[in-house]
């Protein structure tokens, strides 16, 4: 398959805007921490609601389970997921992150989201 381009150029209108968020943001599961930054940042796409994405330095990786489930965004690119294993709690595909986004969204690369409704959040960021 050949690689997909981006559409930011083809749809103007449609804007990706990431932002340095000013609040500590925690991700926990079963009780324990999963992430904790005072370092995310905050993707504000058109049409979307606000999300937050976490620096790979303050992700417990450790905890995190590479899947094979992938999606594809025309805006950021192809986006990758992992599954959150704490003790006999599992989190299937609860995050996601573009390891090798766009152009035009380079910033992301390497940072990682958590769906909100399948971790608990200690305060909320957005």
């Amino acid at each position: 398959m050949p690689p997909r381009e981006s559409l930011s150029h083809t749809y103007p209108d449609h804007k990706v805007v990431l932002e340095k968020n000013p609040k500590r943001v925690r991700v926990r599961l079963g009780g324990q921490v999963v992430a904790d930054s005072a370092a995310t940042l905050i993707v504000r796409e058109t049409n979307h609601d606000p999300v937050v994405y976490f620096p790979p330095e303050d992700v417990r990786f450790e905890l995190l389970q590479s899947t094979a489930h992938e999606s594809f965004c025309p805006f950021k690119g192809e986006a990758s997921y992992w599954t959150i294993q704490v003790g006999e709690r599992v989190a299937e595909n609860a995050v996601w992150g573009y390891l090798n986004p766009f152009d035009e969204v380079s910033g992301l690369k390497g940072y990682v989201a958590f769906y909100r409704d399948r971790v608990e959040w200690d305060d909320a960021a957005t």
